[in-house]
């Protein structure tokens, strides 16, 4: 059999245990699900698949990126190199943008994930301020038509955030903060984030770490695992793989 089209039959087998993962995490109690992302960097091409499918999956406008593709230059000149890291929100189990809103808009659920709630924020942003991994952003009420002799029906359909549909042409969450939710509406019907199922490198992992049996359960005590300024005490769980 062609390497290639093993290749490609192992990376269905991965994608369809961590959708077995999900299912079986949402058979248990919201407070007894953690949900963690993976990803790993050796395989991150740097292609920026995973941001185009969140703002599409999301429809985020213009300005507003849940997951953008970081670069980082390793070593020294002649002997460089890159590094691609995806940057979605961390979902801090000791998120430091929680307790900064005045008006208590963002928490963190059960299951670990942190919340915003569009209709109660103000837009004050200090959140943004307070987040030291810069995974949030402000929602100004831009659309890719602005300046275009019409406006396109699709800039004003629902996008589906937190359960609900925001209408484009409603108000929320126009003047809100915005940011990743690891696909909340998909994960909540058993499937995976958008930016897990169209990596081309499948270099995103994504499960329960309360279940020993999931693949990130067994990615995560690997000792090349690392979280992104563990020393602040946020908490992180989006996990790296160097």
């Amino acid at each position: 059999m062609p390497e290639v089209l093993l290749e490609a039959l192992k990376q269905e087998n991965v994608i369809l245990r961590m959708q077995e993962d999900i299912k079986r995490a949402l058979k248990k109690p919201v407070s007894e699900r953690h949900w963690v992302m993976v990803i790993d960097l050796r395989k991150c091409v740097g292609c920026s698949a995973c941001t185009v499918s969140c703002i599409a999956e999301n429809k985020l406008p213009p300005g507003v990126v849940y997951r953008p593709v970081l670069e980082e230059e390793i070593g020294t000149y002649p002997n460089v190199t890159r590094r691609f890291i995806p940057r979605p929100c961390m979902q801090c189990d000791n998120p430091p943008c929680v307790p900064v809103c005045p008006v208590n808009a963002t928490w963190k659920r059960a299951d670990g994930i942190v919340e915003i709630d569009y209709e109660q924020c103000i837009g004050c942003r200090y959140c943004i301020a307070a987040c030291p991994y810069s995974a949030r952003t402000f929602d100004t009420g831009r659309n890719y038509d602005d300046d275009t002799p019409e406006q396109f029906e699709y800039e004003m359909t629902a996008s589906f955030e937190y359960g609900k549909a925001w209408p484009r042409d409603d108000g929320s969450p126009i003047g809100n903060v915005r940011k990743c939710h690891f696909c909340l509406h998909r994960l909540e019907q058993g499937e995976l984030p958008a930016c897990v199922t169209t990596c081309i490198g499948m270099a995103n992992y994504f499960g329960d770490a309360n279940d020993p049996d999931s693949l990130v359960s067994e990615l995560i005590p690997q000792t090349n695992a690392i979280r992104l300024k563990e020393e602040m005490g946020t908490e992180p769980k989006v996990y790296y793989l160097v």
